[in-house]
């Protein structure tokens, strides 16, 4: 695997919006706009980034980051090409979520997941999460949405 992280610029959204849509069309997907407004808070809130291949965007992933040491970031979004999942892209994109946000103090690591999305489930879980909550309906069609939680620091879970 040839596959490269380098931070997310305006022009990506290029490839970006139409992979979103393709991906998460029943959820609903990220508009341009919405990216947009999340890199407006680079480097100060947010953290996104690109996996590239060759010059090929195969995957995406960005950070909301804490704005005090120890408390929660949240994987806003996490996102590999149809023809690129289960190849590494997807682990190397969580690996640096994790490690960007152990940098910045954050002491755990959220995001939300669709309970039906049963090979996203698998894949958070194989990387430390787990499940602690539940919000009905979360998404479109009234499919519930899990809460996931991955603590970053010794101790977290005791003093949490």
């Amino acid at each position: 695997m040839t596959v490269a992280l380098r931070p997310m610029r305006e022009p990506d959204l290029d490839t970006v919006v139409p992979l979103e849509q393709e991906l998460f069309a029943g959820d609903p997907p990220w508009s341009a706009e919405q990216f947009r407004s999340e890199l407006a808070g680079v480097p100060e809130t947010r953290w996104y980034v690109v996996a590239e291949d060759g010059g090929e965007v195969v995957g995406y992933a960005g950070l909301l980051l804490p704005g005090l040491a120890g408390e929660p970031a949240d994987v806003m979004t996490i996102a590999v090409a149809p023809g690129r999942q289960r190849g590494g892209v997807g682990t190397l994109l969580m690996t640096a979520l994790e490690a960007e946000a152990r940098r910045r103090g954050a002491g755990e690591l959220l995001l939300e997941v669709r309970a039906d999305n049963e090979p996203a489930r698998t894949f958070y879980t194989r990387h430390g999460f787990e499940r602690i909550a539940v919000r009905r309906k979360y998404y479109g069609g009234g499919r519930d949405g899990l809460v996931l939680r991955k603590w970053l620091r010794a101790g977290s879970a005791a003093e949490g």
